[in-house]
C-alpha cells in the first residue's frame, strides 16, 4: 500500500463535523505510516464510482470507501477486474461488509487495521436487471442482492429520515411491510433447471451482517464460488416472522416455507399475468425491477482483509 484514495460520502451516517474530523484522523493514520493519501468527497449518486475509476487510472494502488454499504457498492463497480485494492471504512447507517471484516467501530481504528491487512482476491456477485426506465443494466455486489420484500424496504427508505433516525427507520419500515404487504409471487429458475414460485429471494455473500442479524444465510462467504440463497416459498407473514425469529436466535435452517440454496446462478421472472411491481436491490441500493439474473464472478476483486478474519 503506497498511494491511497479515500472516497467518502458527506451525507452518510455521522454529523458533518464528526465525519470531517474522522476523515482527517484517517488521513493522519495513513500519512504517519508513510502512505501517500488524498481524500475525495462524493457529490451525487454514482459519483463514488466515477471517483474510484479516476483513482485507478491515475496511479492509486488502493481505494478506501468511507461510508455505508452503498458507498462501498459504488466504489467496487470501478475496481472489479483491476489490481487496485478496496479497503472499507465504516461511516454509514448500514455497515454490513465492515462488520463481516471486523472493521466496525471508530474509522481511525479501521484505518489502522487496514494498514495491517492482506490483499485477497475474492469472488463477487453480479446482478443483471431492468432499471426503473425499462433499460437493462448490471451491477456487482459484495453483501447481498434481493428481490421482493427486502428491496421494497430499501425503496421506501427516505434519505432524510435515514440520516436522522438511522437503523431505527429500517425497523419501522420493515414492520410496516410485514403488516401490510401481500408478498406477491414471482418465478425463479435455478441453474440446475429447478423452477420455483417464491415471494422473496436474497442472495447473500457475507458470513455476518453484524448487529442483531449476524449470520443470516449459514454457509455464505466472500470466498464462496456460489450464491447462498434464502428462498421464501410462502406468502404467509407469520412464516416470515418465524424465520426472522429463528435467524435472530441463530437457529435458521431449510424448511418447506424458507429454503437455503447454494447455486452458481439463478434467474427471476415475473409470474405470468402479474401486474405487481417487484423491486430489485443490491447492497441496499434499489436498481429496478424484474427480470433478474444473479451469478458469481470468480476472483474479480482485491479486498483488504485484516489479520485473523475469515469472511
Amino acid at each position: 500500500m503506497r498511494r491511497v484514495a479515500l472516497i467518502y460520502n458527506p451525507a452518510s451516517g455521522q454529523s458533518s463535523s464528526r465525519r470531517s474530523a474522522a476523515i482527517e484522523q484517517i488521513l493522519g493514520v495513513l500519512r504517519a505510516a508513510g502512505v501517500e493519501a488524498e481524500a475525495f468527497e462524493t457529490g451525487a449518486p454514482g459519483s463514488a464510482t466515477i471517483l474510484a475509476k479516476r483513482a485507478a487510472a491515475t496511479g492509486f494502488d488502493t481505494v478506501f470507501a468511507c461510508g455505508g454499504d452503498g458507498t462501498v457498492h459504488e466504489v467496487a463497480q470501478s475496481l472489479v477486474d483491476t489490481e487496485v485494492a478496496l479497503g472499507v471504512i465504516p461511516q454509514g447507517t448500514a455497515n454490513a461488509l465492515a462488520a463481516d471484516l471486523d472493521l466496525a467501530g471508530k474509522p481511525a481504528r479501521a484505518a489502522e487495521k487496514l494498514l495491517q491487512s492482506a490483499p485477497v482476491r475474492i469472488s463477487v456477485g453480479r446482478i443483471h436487471y431492468q432499471d426503473l426506465a425499462g433499460k437493462p443494466g448490471a451491477r456487482y455486489f459484495l453483501v447481498a442482492a434481493g428481490v421482493g420484500a427486502d428491496a421494497l424496504l430499501m425503496a421506501r427508505l427516505d434519505a432524510r429520515l435515514k440520516r436522522k433516525l438511522g437503523y431505527i427507520l429500517y425497523l419501522i419500515e420493515a414492520w410496516r411491510i410485514w403488516a401490510t404487504s401481500s408478498f406477491p409471487l414471482f418465478e425463479a429458475v435455478l441453474q440446475d433447471g429447478r423452477k420455483l414460485k417464491i415471494s422473496q429471494l436474497l442472495a447473500v455473500r457475507v458470513r455476518s451482517f453484524g448487529g442483531v442479524l449476524r449470520e443470516l444465510a449459514p454457509g455464505a462467504s466472500l470466498r464462496n464460488g456460489s450464491l447462498s440463497l434464502l428462498v421464501f416459498k410462502t406468502q404467509s407473514r407469520w412464516r416470515y416472522l418465524r424465520f426472522l425469529m429463528a435467524a435472530l436466535a441463530g437457529r435458521q435452517k431449510s424448511t418447506p416455507a424458507v429454503e437455503l440454496v447454494e447455486t452458481p446462478s439463478i434467474e427471476c421472472l415475473p409470474q405470468n399475468g402479474s401486474r405487481e411491481t417487484l423491486f430489485v436491490e443490491a447492497d441496499g441500493e434499489v436498481l429496478g425491477t424484474l427480470p433478474v439474473r444473479l451469478e458469481v464472478v470468480p476472483h474479480a476483486l482485491t479486498l483488504l482483509i485484516p489479520p485473523g478474519v475469515r469472511p
